[in-house]
């Protein structure tokens, strides 16, 4: 395994994008050069997809993604893959930029990471194709013409701002690989030094780079089942500036790991907190149930505006803690609250959005399926001094049918549901309990737009939609809809 590099690019057979020649004295007949990997190809990239790859096409009508690529640029791109009418490719050569190109970007290794597809785009053009990119998911549906979207709103970091990493550990002890897995693959590319990342956590990456292969820790293998280290996840609070670090093992096994943590805590010592986590079954999820703390202290502490909140490894919290901010802010404005209303807060996690609303409600209820968050928000209300918080642990569906029934008066609804958004029965249930007013947050805009529509059949209809950009660099935008009640 190559460091940083998993891909074969110095074998290449450079050829031309497919052309119409004509055949000798008949009519021009179409002649195809297959396109395989390992071909370098001259390529104009025309637009981004959704998932951030610059797209190019060719006359025979072959679609070309390219990684790293920017509209308008003139590139020489190495072929990796060809499935159906379409080739996946990286950038090799730059040949002529396009003015949407950053200058000077923070990451001249975006092309091979691809964890940041748009770092090499101008931050203002940034923000103008993911607004382009909501208009045209809202543009999808008929009845949502006419609705305002703002301008995007930034946060305070457009680097380094990412205080949570969840990264996975390849390689042998001897050279492992710390970083995140390439897009459409298994290759694990490693991760030196990361733009997005707060710094401590480079600082974590490198110290436990350097413990593993002081102390021959064994990396796991997931095709043999053999070894133990498999994930490191890193939390920084930025209010502390102190980190906490979990290694996510296979097994329990104490001494390795404590003299792991040690050995990481000696070279970084604002890891306050250590974390043994054990994760024996297979798949993607990389947090198992059960935690063994090394060290006494066994929680951080963060504040989003004048809120405190409780970080335990396994709590759910925003990556990007300005960016929270301005959405929590957002919300609290748009809801009008005067103090005598009731407010239904699904999927609220640990309770962020429902501690911000607080001071200005009358009641809260707080609705979320994953009972440790449940549990963390009321924790958080408790160290907040909130007593008109009550938080509750089910299936949302469920728990909004038994509302209906007991005839529950609410006012005001927020959603903040996962990228899938939300089940029809779910969004008839809440216009079933008739708040004059819904706030939806969204972390999809293909989803976003689809929930729209269903509700605005429901008697919801959006008025105006606030774009967040909660990851800079990234495809990703959250976005707060205001709908009102017909």
């Amino acid at each position: 395994m190559n460091k940083k590099n998993n891909y074969d690019r110095t074998k290449v057979k450079t050829v031309q994008t497919p052309s119409r020649k004509p055949a000798v004295k008949m009519a021009a007949e179409k002649v195809f050069v297959p396109i395989t990997r390992k071909n370098v190809l001259q390529l104009r990239i025309v637009s981004l997809d959704e998932n951030g790859y610059g797209i190019a096409r060719n006359e025979d009508g072959m679609t070309f993604k390219v990684t790293g690529a920017v509209p308008g640029d003139d590139v020489f791109a190495g072929v990796d893959h060809v499935a159906g009418g379409t080739a996946f490719c990286h950038l090799k050569k730059l040949q002529l930029p396009s003015k949407l190109r950053s200058a000077n970007p923070p990451c001249r290794e975006s092309a091979d990471c691809f964890g940041c597809p748009m770092i090499a785009m101008k931050y203002s053009e940034q923000k103008n194709w993911k607004r382009g990119m909501i208009l045209a998911e809202m543009a999808k549906y008929q009845d949502l013409s006419g609705l305002v979207v703002h301008p995007l709103l930034s946060p305070d970091n457009l680097i380094h701002y990412r205080t949570t990493a969840k990264l996975s550990v390849a390689g042998k002890f001897s050279e492992p690989f710390i970083g995140i897995y390439r897009r459409a693959s298994h290759d694990v590319y490693d991760l030196e030094q990361c733009p997005i990342h707060h710094p401590l956590i480079d600082k974590v990456v490198d110290a436990a780079r350097k413990g593993i292969k002081k102390g021959k820790v064994q990396i796991y293998n997931p095709q043999s089942k053999m070894g133990l280290l498999r994930y490191l996840v890193v939390r920084v609070s930025t209010f502390e500036k102190k980190a906490m670090v979990i290694f996510v093992t296979s097994k329990r096994s104490y001494n390795e790991i404590h003299h792991l943590g040690r050995f990481v805590q000696e070279l970084v010592p604002e890891v306050e907190i250590v974390v043994q986590n054990v994760n024996a079954t297979e798949g993607n999820v990389i947090l198992g149930q059960k935690d063994y703390f090394l060290t006494k202290k066994m929680y951080l502490t963060e504040r989003i505006g004048d809120i405190s909140f409780r970080i335990s490894p396994r709590s759910f919290f925003q990556v990007n803690n300005s960016g929270a901010n301005l959405i929590y802010s957002k919300v609290r404005e748009w809801s009008g609250l005067s103090g005598s209303e009731t407010v239904l807060d699904l999927y609220c996690g640990i309770g962020g959005i429902s501690l911000f609303l607080a001071g200005s409600a009358k009641n809260i209820v707080g609705i979320e399926v994953v009972e440790d968050a449940v549990n963390d928000a009321t924790m958080n209300a408790r160290i907040n001094g909130i007593k008109n918080c009550q938080f509750e642990a089910g299936d949302v569906a469920e728990l909004l049918e038994e509302m209906t029934a007991d005839k529950r008066s609410i006012d005001v609804t927020v959603l903040n549901p996962p990228r899938k958004g939300c089940d029809q029965k779910v969004l008839e249930r809440v216009a079933s309990l008739g708040p004059k007013l819904i706030l939806y947050v969204s972390c999809s805009p293909q989803s976003l737009a689809r929930d729209l529509d269903i509700l605005n059949k429901l008697g919801y209809r959006c008025s105006e939609i606030q774009p967040v950009d909660m990851f800079p660099q990234t495809i990703h935008v959250e976005n707060v809809a205001r709908l009102e009640k017909i």
